[in-house]
């Protein structure tokens, strides 16, 4: 697998002060096997804008848990028609009535919620995983959101031994409103991921 051809912490630090786009371009020359995850949040507009601006065709995986607002699929329709972002949606194998009548909306302390988990999230991304056998993964994972991703960084592996790819793991809050003001970026406000519940947990897929 690629990731485990490179020398994961000697690029980490070269590629530390490297812009976004810099880092994007960086990736892009290892291979053409590669995919994009969104769930089409708070933030979502910004890898994609600056993701496709590189690679037109990129593979965008979208696991819709079912779950969203009603915002966050306007967001995500308005995103696919902006940029013809080649999407490639995953839904659970259980309709939304089936998984209420069965598992319900647990809460994070419920002992359904990791079934849950499975279900909406882990089990459809697995499949999408399993079909487009990605070598590279980028992502819009960032420092300090959890515990978790502070112990990752720009670059890093996936379970599956995946290159997963962060361009924008080192911007906070802040940086990336400034930078959504500035190219006049859609931002999700209303996004609400019933897996991630709180803002300190992690979404499910980045334990993978």
């Amino acid at each position: 697998m690629l990731g485990h051809e490179l020398d994961i912490e000697l690029w980490n630090k070269k590629l530390r002060n490297l812009s976004p786009d810099e880092i994007i371009k960086w990736a892009l020359n290892l291979t053409d096997n590669r995919i994009v995850t969104t769930s089409f949040g708070i933030y979502s507009a910004v890898l994609l804008s600056t993701l496709t601006k590189h690679d037109e065709t990129i593979k965008v995986i979208w696991c819709d848990t079912l779950y969203n607002e009603p915002d966050t699929y306007d967001h995500a329709n308005n995103l696919i028609e902006k940029y013809k972002l080649n999407i490639q949606k995953y839904q659970p194998l259980k309709t939304k009535e089936e998984i209420d009548l069965t598992i319900g909306l647990p809460g994070v302390e419920d002992e359904n919620h990791s079934l849950f988990s499975e279900v909406v999230k882990l089990e459809p991304f697995k499949r999408a995983l399993n079909e487009h056998q990605p070598e590279m993964w980028f992502t819009n994972i960032r420092d300090r959101k959890t515990e978790l991703r502070s112990k990752k960084d720009i670059l890093s592996l996936s379970k599956e031994g995946i290159l997963k790819v962060s361009p924008f793991y080192y911007w906070d809050d802040d940086a990336l409103d400034r930078l959504i003001e500035e190219k006049k970026l859609p931002k999700n406000v209303n996004y609400f991921d019933p897996v991630k519940a709180l803002d300190n947990r992690e979404c499910g897929i980045h334990l993978q």
